[in-house]
């Protein structure tokens, strides 16, 4: 027996985290224009890696936050490149 709706988790998990990636890029950024208590770099990573790597990534640019720092604008891009093929495994794979 299937759960109806169940197929929508994911996609609801993904929009989740990446709105999260997104925001706390602007929150940090904000927060360094005023010189208050930082979001620390792990998370905005830990944010990328469990799923939000688009929202993070894209909350760079928006932003413009953490752009001239090498291991961002390599780093966040390689994530992506890394959960798209462990999807396209995981979907298409043997």
């Amino acid at each position: 027996m299937q759960i109806p709706g169940m197929e929508y988790i994911p996609v609801i998990y993904l929009a989740f985290v990446n709105l999260a990636g997104f925001f706390l890029m602007g929150l940090d950024k904000w927060k360094a224009k005023h010189k208050k208590w930082r979001i620390s770099e792990k998370t905005l990573f830990l944010a990328a890696i469990v799923g939000g790597s688009i929202g993070t990534w894209a909350g760079m640019y928006v932003f413009r936050h953490k752009t001239r720092h090498w291991y961002f604008t390599v780093g966040m891009p390689l994530i992506l490149v890394l959960q798209a093929g462990a999807v396209w495994l995981l979907t298409f794979g043997r």
